[in-house]
This record gives C-alpha cells, sequence and structure tokens, in this order.
C-alpha cells in the first residue's frame, strides 16, 4: 500500500480508523493505529459522560476529555510515525469549542461530518499545524465546502473523506437513497476525485481522497483506490479488536450478530442511521417512550420533545455493554466479524489480503 502524504504529514498506511462515539473510539484504540503507520481517530461525541468524575457539567467535562485523551494517544504513540486525527461533528452544540481545543492541542488532522463544516477554517490560530478535512457525501457537497473555505478564507481543505451509504452510524443520505446504487460508494468516489482533481490543478495543491463506508477487506481497500482514492475510512473493522476502548459486551455484539440483524433507524437527531437490532430498538419500534428531557443538549438537530430517547445516553450504555438500555451502531458489513483480534493482527491481515489483490490483477 503507498502512504498517505496529507500536506507535510505523511501516515505510511493509507487507512484512517474511523472516529466511533460514544466512547469507542478513544487513545487507546487511536493510538494502536497510529502505531501501525495509519491515522488514528479520536471521537468527540460524548466525552462528556466519559469524563462525567471530572466535572458534572457536559460541556467542561467533553473539551477536558478530549484534552485527556489527546494527549494520551499522543504519549502512547510518540516516535511511532502514525498521526492521531480527531471526529467533530458540526451537529454538536459545543462544536466551535471542541475544534479549538483540538487545535490547541496540536492534533495532526480534524475530521468534520454530520453537517457542512463551513466555518472550520476560522478556528485555526496563527502558527496552528493541525490539517482540516471535511467528510461529505457527495461531490456537490465538496464543492459548496470548497467554495467557502476558498472564497472566504483562503484555504483549501488539506483532505477530503467521501463516506458512502454502507457506512455505520449516523448517514448523509435520505432514506431512499442508501440502497440506490446510483449512491454506492463506488459511483461517489469517481465523482469526488474528478471535483478535487479540478480544485488541485486550479490552486496547486495536492488532496487526497479518502474513501469510507463499508469498505471491510484488504481486496475492498484495494478496489476503491483503483478508482482513484488515495487512502480508505475503516471504522466497523477495528471495533473487534484487543485496542478498541469500547466494553467487551459492545465488541461481543458484533461478533453475535447476523446479517439480518443489521438495521436502519431514524435517530432521534433527525437522520437515518444504521445499527445493530437488539431488544432497546425492538422497545422502541413497538412505542415505548423514555422522559422526554434532556440532560446534555449536545446536538443541535435533536428534537427532544419528539425523541422516543436520549441518543447521547443510549449510545454511552451500549459503549459500557449495558445493550438493553442502549444499542451499538455499526457498518453494513459488522456482521461479518468473527471474533477479537489485535489492531496489529488486523493490519497485517489487510495488508495481506491488499498484496493478494494486487497480484492477482496483474500488478
Amino acid at each position: 500500500m503507498k502512504a498517505l502524504k496529507i500536506g507535510n504529514l505523511l501516515a505510511q498506511l493509507p487507512i484512517v480508523q474511523g472516529g466511533m462515539g460514544v466512547g469507542i473510539s478513544m487513545s487507546r484504540l487511536a493510538s494502536a493505529v497510529a502505531n501501525e503507520g495509519g491515522v488514528g481517530v479520536i471521537s468527540a461525541a460524548g466525552l462528556g459522560l466519559v469524563y462525567k468524575d471530572y466535572s458534572p457539567d457536559f460541556d467542561k467535562a467533553t473539551l477536558w476529555g478530549l484534552k485527556e485523551e489527546i494527549r494520551k494517544a499522543r504519549e502512547a504513540s510518540r516516535g511511532k510515525g502514525g498521526l492521531i486525527g480527531v471526529n467533530i461533528m458540526v451537529a454538536m452544540t459545543n462544536f466551535a469549542n471542541l475544534v479549538k481545543t483540538a487545535i490547541s492541542e496540536k492534533v495532526d488532522i480534524i475530521f468534520s461530518g454530520a453537517g457542512l463544516p463551513l466555518s472550520l477554517p476560522t478556528f485555526l490560530t496563527e502558527g496552528a499545524t493541525t490539517k482540516l478535512a471535511p467528510i461529505v457525501s457527495s461531490a456537490r457537497a465538496l464543492k459548496v465546502i470548497c467554495r467557502n473555505w476558498i472564497g472566504k478564507y483562503g484555504y483549501v481543505p488539506d483532505a477530503v473523506v467521501v463516506e458512502g451509504p454502507k457506512a455505520g452510524g449516523h448517514l448523509g443520505f435520505a432514506r431512499e437513497q442508501i440502497e440506490d446504487p446510483a449512491y454506492s460508494l463506488e459511483q461517489l468516489v469517481p465523482e469526488v476525485v474528478a471535483a478535487v482533481r479540478e480544485i488541485e490543478q486550479e490552486h496547486g495543491r495536492k488532496i487526497p481522497v479518502i474513501a469510507g463506508g463499508g469498505i471491510y477487506t484488504g481486496e475492498d481497500i484495494y478496489n476503491i483506490m483503483q478508482l482513484g482514492a488515495d487512502g480508505v475510512q475503516m471504522g466497523t473493522r477495528f471495533v473487534a479488536t484487543e485496542e478498541c476502548d469500547a466494553s467487551d459486551g459492545f465488541k461481543q455484539a458484533y461478533i453475535d450478530a447476523k446479517e439480518e440483524d443489521i438495521e436502519l433507524i431514524q435517530s432521534p437527531v433527525g437522520m437515518p442511521g444504521r445499527a445493530i437490532h437488539n431488544s432497546f430498538l425492538q422497545k422502541v419500534k413497538e412505542g415505548l417512550k423514555h422522559p422526554k428531557s434532556c440532560p446534555f443538549h449536545c446536538i443541535k438537530t435533536c428534537k427532544v420533545e419528539e425523541s422516543p430517547y436520549c441518543i447521547m445516553t443510549a449510545l454511552f450504555n451500549a459503549f459500557r455493554g449495558q445493550l438493553e438500555h442502549g444499542y451499538a451502531f455499526c457498518g453494513s458489513n459488522a456482521w461479518r466479524t468473527e471474533r477479537i483480534m489485535q489492531v496489529r493482527e488486523l493490519i497485517e491481515g489487510l495488508k495481506e489480503e491488499f498484496r493478494s489483490a494486487r497480484a492477482k490483477f496483474g500488478e
């Protein structure tokens, strides 16, 4: 596999570990991926619950938790050659403070989606070294962001992630688009690559395209890179690893899942999402309503008065293995998970599958 170059940064492995909240990808997983030469990513979502012992104030605990996780990841991966990133959703109510914190802690790169991160460059301070990468679901969205960033701030994205409809968690697609072949990752990547090439030519900057959503094997990596992607984003594969920050119960939900258990849900934040069916989601379908209170005010688009449950609490419960009170987000291939392994073993397996695919197709 070719290295992934993002500005003046270099990841020896073109694999970005997808940011997964609440608590699924924190410093332990991110540093393990970085230590293998990839880009390890901490999810900022819900850290206020993980660090609630620091402060009962959700925002204060979130910002403290983000600092702590970045510092711990840095310490655990120092000198190993990989990169540490943070995933910050635009939909978070404390988006601005999370971005400022990540930049002040000198994280290598911020990945931002769940909305258009139009204001992201405004938070860069003088001398800041953090790279900025929007997450998009179409070439059109990328063009909107680039017109805004370049036109208003003179800032060209350092990288772009194009995320297809087979991804886990919240999806940037209408429900009817998710199963439509016209919106498949294989269709989206060439379109985004073409748009990126135009921007590169105009501004004389290389913008690596990172493709994610449903990529599971080394052969998948090979195939999507043949379509023009410079790297891949993988989340689901890293859940069933020893270094993943989730509880054993969360990981076991992946191992136990069958293909028919992977379902689309309507999230309280107003977007479709993909998760593993369980008793909690069944009760939601049957109309069970939880108390309509909002203890966190964490997501801008969450309609408390219409929500059957608090998504932050549900995901935090799942992170702790209390799946009777929550559920596990996952990608479309989560049912293929067979066992828990070390990140190093997973990476070596992906490399071998990639080499086999390259040999099979005559390279």
